[in-house]
């Protein structure tokens, strides 16, 4: 955070209001944004953030309509300009970078191009001075080996690179102002930190102002000069940063702030015997040259990974994106081959199983993936999707029975009996979290493995879903694998931690053994890459 100086502000919005035919979306919405400013506008999703980004972009799509308000930028009123004039501003005065750059990056057009054209539009370089812009621009987001990247597809890229280069674009034409819509959401704690640290630089650098959309409350703490606080299209409450955190005045704000987990209350546990143990486990994929398509070496996702889970306890394997994680996570559930190793399940071994012999298990490993709506056939109620485990495992052959555990299991997640016969389209990604498990648990499972279950998820969504899962625990004694990028949630869920890099394990223990005394400079990093509420 910097102290912003008492001069004009860059961007006034008053009094906006957004419809979508009777329906207000955005109502009042007032704030000012000044030069070397971060302000944080924070909520949860569907509170109208990204709508009031894309209204001073004049983005929004047709079915919606600014009914009321204006937005000035400067002394420009926004609203009162023709679209040919709204393009000499947008791009070139304001810049604005999604959450998602893979979605944003055109993926048959290498990068170069891609911010070629950005300059194309808004300014006349050409030849040497061009390529030096190009270059310039990608070193000073921290793109190693420029010159060369410039050739690179955003495939070549990792999703931090690729929020990298979005920068890069809507620095292009040097901007006065930034909007960054949640750029961070999806991206390890390393990747985010990096990420966060850039825009902090630039915005003193260039003297850019910055609307910074996030639901993260450690993110705001940490980053904003002043904030406001969004829910159902209005701001509820507006303040500096320091004030906002010291003495929050609506409950809604007390609400998010107390949402963010105490990364000093570890959960205990007592010790119990060991439901699954991995030992020396191998992922290795084989590379393909040639017209015969040889086997020429191997990547080794997964590389001699020993670990073993209690039952009845949770252990979190972290790491960040590319580590192998999740690689061995769909190792032990035989969605992705073993090249050597032991993974054994209650003293059996699994590896080496026919997929006959395997189907067994089937029933007593289960899985809660990252996505839910991906995870869930669009096609299919609600009712349909949990039950169909049931059917195909023969955990209840009566219908009746069925549907009483439906209903229970609905219950148990915090869903209404009416849910049943709805589709996934028709609820919220929580909503779609707390089925998801529903499904989990319908064939009585020993073992859930939870695959980044809550990184999509708004901070108190996904405070619900953890408290879900601990309170299942401790309910029905459920043992969890919980694999994750983010350390903050850990204390509050897991009893053991494995951290991952590089497809080895780096370091395990207790959590809080790991947390407040980590010994690998890696797992140090990490904890170092957390953002920390300040608490008053």
């Amino acid at each position: 955070m910097t102290n912003i100086q008492p001069q004009a502000p860059l961007l006034t919005v008053r009094n906006l209001k957004i419809d979508a035919g009777n329906t207000c979306l955005v109502k009042n919405v007032s704030f000012d944004i000044y030069p070397k400013e971060i302000f944080a506008l924070v909520g949860e999703s569907g509170s109208g953030k990204s709508l009031t980004s894309l209204s001073i972009m004049r983005l929004l799509p047709e079915a919606l309509t600014v009914s009321e308000g204006e937005i000035n930028f400067k002394e420009t009123k926004l609203f009162n300009l023709p679209e040919t004039k709204m393009n000499s501003i947008r791009g070139r005065k304001i810049a604005m970078i999604f959450q998602e750059p893979q979605t944003s990056l055109n993926p048959v057009q290498s990068i170069g191009t891609q911010l070629q054209e950005v300059l194309g539009l808004h300014q006349n370089i050409k030849g040497a001075d061009l390529q030096n812009k190009l270059v310039q621009l990608l070193e000073e987001v921290g793109i190693p080996d420029p010159r060369a990247r410039l050739k690179w597809y955003p495939h070549q890229l990792s999703g931090g690179q690729k929020q990298r280069v979005m920068i890069a674009m809507a620095l292009a034409c040097e901007p006065d102002l930034l909007i960054a819509d949640e750029p961070t959401t999806a991206l390890d704690v390393t990747i985010q930190r990096q990420i966060l640290e850039l825009l902090d630089n630039l915005r003193k650098t260039r003297n850019l102002g910055v609307l910074l959309i996030t639901h993260d409350m450690g993110v705001v703490s940490e980053m904003a000069d002043r904030v406001a606080v969004m829910q159902y299209g209005e701001i509820l409450e507006q303040t500096d940063c320091k004030s906002f955190f010291i003495n929050p005045q609506h409950e809604y704000s007390k609400k998010l702030i107390n949402s963010l987990p105490d990364i000093h209350n570890f959960i205990q546990g007592i010790d119990a015997d060991t439901i699954l143990k991995v030992n020396d486990l191998k992922v290795w994929f084989p590379k393909k040259h040639g017209i015969l398509q040889r086997t020429v070496g191997h990547t080794k996702a997964v590389d001699g990974v020993s670990f073993t889970i209690k039952r009845g306890k949770t252990l979190a394997i972290v790491g960040e994106s590319g580590s192998g994680k999740t690689t061995a996570g769909k190792a032990i559930l035989r969605l992705n081959p073993v090249h050597s190793g032991s993974i054994q399940f209650q003293g059996d071994e699994l590896v080496g199983l026919s997929h006959q012999a395997f189907h067994h298990y089937r029933r007593d490993i289960q899985v809660i993936f990252q996505d839910p709506f991906s995870s869930m056939n669009p096609r299919m109620t609600i009712r349909e999707i949990i039950e169909e485990g049931m059917k195909s495992l023969k955990v209840e052959p009566d219908a009746q029975a069925r549907e009483d555990k439906m209903l229970m299991l609905l219950s148990r997640v915090g869903m209404l009996p009416e849910h049943l016969d709805r589709y996934p389209h028709e609820f919220s990604g929580g909503q779609r979290q707390r089925i998801a498990i529903a499904r989990a648990l319908a064939v009585d499972p020993k073992l859930i493995i939870c695959d980044e279950p809550t990184s999509a998820l708004d901070v108190s969504i996904r405070g619900q879903v953890l408290d879900l899962l601990n309170d299942l625990q401790q309910e029905i004694g459920i043992t969890l694998l919980f694999i994750t990028h983010d350390l903050s949630i850990i204390p509050h869920l897991a009893h053991d931690v494995a951290v991952m890099k590089d497809g080895k394990i780096v370091e395990q223990g207790r959590t809080q053994q790991i947390m407040e005394n980590p010994q690998h400079e890696y797992t140090q990093a990490l904890l170092k890459a957390v953002p920390r509420l300040r608490r008053a």
